[in-house]
């Protein structure tokens, strides 16, 4: 297990662990791939209405079983990890043993936990990216916020599904949130209107507020409509 704290919430974490896992097992490029197949996040927040600290901590199904840890490792006593949101093919074993042959290390028992945080100056400095397309993004981290399951948002996640597989090389995590069940995470957010398509690495942060019909002005957001 690795894995690391970022007090400011600014910190690119996701390709930060990939990294650490490539130097620690000597990998032959960070692997990327394994999000978000294999990952989990807990968030802390001021509830500005109570005063009071809120979490909320979700991880995928293969880390799901391993909660006790999780709330071992981070104190949260007994939480209740949520499971994220899911969709069949995502992280498919058939095509994860295709990158067996080039990882290999990740197929082995190391039985280690390390926590591997971003260094104060990292999480100070300004992140300075090229101007963003496919080409160069390692990885992509989107959040859509809906207001509850219906036909429609079904609808909306087959979209985004095909454009994101059709347009995009690079991994990506689609994390979908019911502003109903967590309102605290739409102020959070600042979402007025639902749906809402925010991209939130690489940076700077875009989103696509109600037509989420309009797939070229989706993949203008993401930089990839000059690339296709």
């Amino acid at each position: 297990m690795l894995y690391c704290i970022d007090p400011s919430k600014q910190g690119r974490w996701h390709l930060h662990l990939c990294t650490t896992l490539q130097r620690i097992l000597d990998l032959p490029e960070p692997p990327h791939f394994l999000v978000p197949c294999y990952t989990a996040t807990i968030d802390h927040w001021l509830d500005p209405r109570t005063q009071k600290i809120q979490t909320f901590a979700e991880a995928y199904p293969a880390v799901l079983k391993h909660q006790a840890l999780l709330n071992a490792i981070f104190d949260t006593n007994d939480l209740v990890w949520q499971k994220a949101p899911w969709r069949e093919g995502l992280c498919d074993s058939v095509v994860l043993s295709t990158h067996r042959s080039t990882f290999p290390q990740l197929w082995e028992d190391h039985d280690l936990i390390v926590r591997a945080d971003l260094v104060e100056s990292e999480l100070k400095a300004p992140i300075i990216l090229p101007a963003i397309n496919e080409q160069n993004a390692q990885a992509y981290v989107l959040r859509l916020f809906v207001a509850g399951r219906s036909p429609n948002t079904e609808r909306i996640l087959k979209l985004l599904h095909e454009l994101l597989e059709k347009y995009l090389s690079h991994p990506y995590t689609l994390k979908v949130i019911d502003v109903l069940t967590h309102p605290e995470l739409a102020e959070a957010n600042q979402i007025s209107a639902t749906p809402t398509l925010v991209k939130v690495y690489p940076q700077p942060i875009r989103r696509v507020i109600g037509d989420l019909d309009n797939a070229e002005r989706i993949l203008h957001m993401l930089g990839a409509k000059d690339n296709k």
